[in-house]
């Protein structure tokens, strides 16, 4: 993050505290930090830190306090009805505020409470002491708005602004907007300029050639902040511009997009099945996918795009040598010579899905994710994959090193990345 000593510019410090003993124990990932953490900067703040704590009161307590520190403290979590939801009882003891029931809020909940007990066909009067248990807030409170029965709550405490939000990620980010336009966090925001934030993005280049790119260029300071990160095989240089600075900025920026121009493939933070169904869709390209060993992951990607149903068509998951046959028309004589995991198989399966599904570009990927099925001469990790199109079709042979999980997913992006090339290629012909 910006350090303050490189910019003029004093800016407010953000800290995030994320409650769930689900989240510790490891049954879930956290993904409330990361989104809170990303819309802070993007507003200009800093996010000093990020802390995941259970349902322990004493620990939670603890994490709080500190929290409060800051001149921003966003709590999410810990607000439902049950023993274990003490996020606001906390909240007001380490704050020295008492609780007391909202009655417009007991009455919205309840309301809640009631539609979905009839929609369940139990009993309401279960759920009444947990209404008024979610509609207790601290003193000064401001009520932000329901998610399902949660309420979202926001405060000032000596010079912090508290929000505290629902754990279910859904739930935070319905609530978030309000959050923001609360009077506590307004009042941190004013007059904080945003960040110039530059994005590059790679596939294919190491981060030690970005980090001597970096290097040879000068490095960060003088009110720019550079972070390098790694994300699923691609490479993200995120330059961070303090007003005053966008002239060195444009020449790390040159510089780093000169460390590797042939795998720099995007300036913003579209995902790659974004920019892979914008590329189809400006060439009026109909897409499809024939998926061995990913067993649909690519096709996965590229449906979570609204929209997507404008020009990819649809993929066939050929696991077995049957189906590869039966549905793609991969030949049993190619197979018998070659096997599956092959360069052969690959250009068949990319084909196969051209005809079966009637689109215009098909991508294949056919590989061995493990742990069990590889030998000598195909180990584990061994992917092979196709683009294919009306007018030829490009191949690639990757190894990947891993664990069975992680082969799939970067045989998926890399199947993302080969069908952007391909459809680049087409567009520049």
């Amino acid at each position: 993050m910006l350090d303050p000593k490189a910019s003029s510019t004093i800016r407010p410090e953000a800290v995030i505290v994320v409650t769930g003993s689900e989240l510790v124990r490891g049954d879930l990932a956290d993904e409330n930090g990361p989104f809170l953490a990303a819309s802070l900067a993007r507003l200009g703040l800093v996010c000093r830190r990020i802390t995941i704590v259970g349902d322990d009161p004493g620990l939670l307590e603890s994490a709080i306090a500190e929290g409060l520190g800051a001149d921003l403290c966003v709590i999410s979590g810990g607000l439902g009805p049950t023993h274990d939801d003490r996020t606001i009882e906390l909240l007001g003891k380490v704050a020295g505020r008492e609780l007391h029931v909202d009655p417009e809020l007991e009455r919205a909940i309840d309301l809640v409470g009631r539609r979905y007990a009839r929609n369940v066909g139990s009993a309401y009067h279960g759920y009444r002491a947990g209404v008024r248990k979610q509609a207790s807030i601290p003193e000064g409170a401001h009520v932000l708005g329901l998610a399902g029965t949660a309420p979202g709550v926001a405060l000032e405490y000596e010079g912090c602004a508290v929000v505290v939000l629902p754990g279910p990620p859904s739930e935070l980010q319905g609530l978030w907007p309000a959050a923001l336009a609360s009077e506590p966090v307004q009042k941190v925001l004013v007059g904080v300029p945003p960040f110039q934030r530059r994005t590059l993005r790679f596939y294919g280049l190491s981060e030690s050639a970005l980090a001597n790119a970096l290097e040879q260029a000068g490095g960060e300071g003088g009110g720019i902040t550079v972070t390098i990160c790694a994300r699923e095989r691609e490479l993200f240089a995120d330059l961070f511009v303090e007003l005053g600075a966008e002239a060195r900025a444009d020449e790390l920026e040159s510089a780093l997009a000169a460390a590797g121009p042939d795998t720099l493939f995007a300036r913003d933070e579209r995902p790659i099945e974004v920019i892979v169904l914008d590329l189809a869709r400006a060439q009026d390209l109909t897409v499809a996918t024939a998926e061995s060993c990913t067993g649909g992951l690519v096709a996965g990607r590229l449906t979570s795009v609204p929209g997507a149903s404008d020009v990819f068509l649809g993929s066939v998951v050929a696991y077995a040598n049957g189906v590869k046959e039966a549905a793609l028309g991969v030949s049993e004589q190619m197979l018998a010579e070659h096997g599956a995991v092959s360069a052969e198989c690959a250009l068949e399966l990319a084909l196969g899905a051209r005809r079966a599904l009637a689109v215009d570009v098909a991508v294949s990927v056919t590989g061995i994710a493990g742990p069990d099925g590889g030998t000598a001469e195909k180990p584990v990790g061994l992917v092979y994959l196709c683009a294919a199109g009306p007018d030829g079709q490009i191949e690639q042979e990757i190894r990947f090193a891993g664990g069975r999980n992680q082969i799939r997913r970067y045989a998926a992006v890399a199947a993302l990345h080969l069908l952007r090339r391909f459809l680049a290629q087409i567009g520049d012909s």
